[in-house]
């Protein structure tokens, strides 16, 4: 999935009145992106998916402890336990997977959630005519069959045999009694759908939503509040409201934890140096001891630079090897993060079973980056940029504007690939233009700076397969930002989707990241520890540390008395 594409930030107002009482005031969440869309299947961004993730759930859903469990499931198909099995059709290899739904699952306004809402979802994400971010998880099922006599089981028959066939955490239930006319109508066209949806039309319907939430309002640009729905499968969620309040700039949010207006800063968005700042100034105030606590935990979240290899400059790999020696990663860790953040080499995190130890490490060298332009032919002149055939070796980069961290990462860039003699101009645009138009059609001009949240033993087949570049040709699907084609690549990916020995799977990756790390597809900064500031006395508030957020757990929270 496209992973945590932008800064983020959550902030949760203390309840005066016990949690459950009809007068509590909302946790009210500020974040620094505003959802592009509320419908599940459409989702791309980071900001999407943990709003997401309150009112509704997927069939599978990724554990805290880093884990396959189910969300609307009740148990995940085994080939083990016989409720999954391998056959073979005219050769080809599949895999035929038996599913059922946890009983009694409603959406909000009452209506029973059934197998023909899932299959709807798969219909409108496996469609040619809208514009799904992960296309992987619709394209790889051939069918799903219902049980005429079991609404809540269903058979998924695969395409390919492969490993991940349980994986399915891009699949969301569609309501049909909702949604199932507005697409019969609207399938033939391309991008009908997304206009005419329920979810952009009217929101507020509770028919919508079957997760501990359900929306009440939503203002563009100002708010999105949600109520909480009584007939949610896991029980009544404990926090009655909560409302995300969209908030670009968030100066100010400092005082307001100090001073009681603010309860909480969730993982999603916070900069380890602004929780670093704010952790000393709590140790300092007598009057907070005690009240708030600094969270922290190892996460998936790689933050890199894509190049776009449709750009002249960048197609020659060696531009873009110098790029990267050029950029002192560790002093970029040091300078901005305490040295806290870990200097990214790769892809996978070192805690991710697919981590690849021998790859391109790139160490900083700047003399190494200057012989590297120097033989692609641009060519250094007594100060300031190198030129090639009169042309300026100027690059552009962007990123998700009112995002101070990244702002300043991008400065950080600046500055070292100056010494170098690339200049670099700065051009950033608000997340929702940025994510929802300028990336997933390619319009940066050069490189375009943001992150990736990996999912644990996962090949990244939606970033880095050629099929995965959106066009217009295919609807502007897939994460493949850069361009990249490396029909090796595509060979791993397509084999390590198939493998089930977990061995050959690390095996398969590790070639991959050597073939990443030497044609520098990104430029590899830094892997993002997960901060929290919470109030001592919240209870079941777990920060995961991968692509599903806290928010798969909103239910759960709750305050102490």
């Amino acid at each position: 999935m496209l992973s945590r594409l932008l800064g983020f930030l959550i902030v949760t107002l203390a309840a005066q009145t016990s949690l459950g009482a009809k007068d509590e005031r909302p946790f009210v969440i500020a974040v620094t992106q505003e959802v592009e869309t509320l419908n599940p299947i459409l989702i791309a961004a980071s900001a999407a998916t943990y709003t997401t993730l309150f009112v509704n759930r997927p069939l599978v859903l990724i554990g805290p402890n880093w884990t396959w469990i189910c969300g609307l499931c009740d148990k995940l198909p085994s080939i083990d336990a016989g409720s999954a099995k391998i056959i073979e059709e005219k050769g080809q290899k599949k895999v035929v997977a038996q599913w059922h739904l946890r009983p009694g699952i409603t959406w909000a306004d009452g209506t029973r959630l059934t197998a023909k809402d899932v299959r709807l979802g798969w219909d409108v994400g496996r469609s040619p005519n809208v514009a799904v971010a992960i296309k992987d998880d619709f394209d790889r099922i051939e069918a799903i069959t219902l049980d005429p006599k079991d609404p809540l089981a269903f058979t998924v028959t695969f395409k390919e045999a492969r490993f991940d066939f349980y994986q399915l955490q891009t699949i969301y239930a569609l309501p049909s009694h909702i949604e199932g006319p507005i697409w019969e109508r609207t399938k033939g066209e391309n991008g009908a759908y997304e206009k005419q949806t329920t979810y952009a039309t009217h929101p507020t319907n509770p028919g919508l939503y079957d997760g501990p939430y359900h929306v009440t309002e939503w203002r563009p640009g100002n708010q999105l509040a949600m109520q909480r729905s009584k007939g949610f499968y896991g029980g009544p969620a404990h926090i009655e409201r909560i409302t995300l309040k969209w908030m670009p700039r968030l100066s100010g949010l400092d005082a307001a934890l100090l001073n009681g207006t603010v309860d909480m800063m969730s993982e999603l968005g916070m900069s380890l140096d602004q929780a670093m700042q704010f952790d000393k100034r709590l140790a300092k105030d007598n009057e907070q001891k005690g009240r708030l606590k600094l969270e922290m935990r190892d996460g998936l979240t790689y933050e890199h630079i894509d190049l776009n290899l449709r750009n002249p400059i960048l197609r020659d790999k060696g531009v873009r090897q110098a790029l990267v020696y050029a950029i002192d990663r560790n002093k970029l860790s040091q300078a901005l993060f305490y040295g806290r953040q870990v200097p990214a080499t790769q892809y996978f995190h070192p805690l991710d079973v697919l981590y690849a130890q021998d790859v391109v490490k790139y160490e900083y060298n700047p003399k190494k980056a200057g012989q590297l332009l120097e033989a692609a032919g641009w060519l250094a002149k007594e100060s300031g940029p190198r030129y090639k055939d009169g042309k300026k070796l100027e690059l552009s980069i962007m990123t998700t504007q009112g995002d101070k961290l990244r702002e300043l990462v991008e400065q950080f860039v600046q500055s070292e690939l100056r010494k170098v003699g690339v200049s670099v101009t700065i051009h950033n645009e608000p997340p929702r233009v940025f994510f929802g138009e300028t990336m997933t059609r390619a319009k940066f001009p050069a490189m375009a700076m943001y992150a990736w949240v990996a999912t644990p033993d996962f090949p990244p087949r939606g970033s880095m397969h050629s099929k995965e570049i959106p066009t217009h040709d295919n609807g502007w699907n897939g994460q493949n930002f850069p361009g990249w084609k490396n029909p090796r690549v595509d060979a791993i990916l397509d084999q390590a989707a198939k493998e089930f020995d977990a061995r050959k799977r690390k095996v398969l990756m590790a070639e991959l990241m050597r073939i990443y790390t030497d044609e520098v597809p990104a430029i590899p900064l830094y892997l993002r520890s997960e901060i929290a500031i919470v109030p001592t006395k919240l209870e079941h508030f777990r920060i995961t540390g991968h692509s599903q957020y806290s928010s798969q757990e909103a239910e759960l929270w709750s305050l102490a008395p």
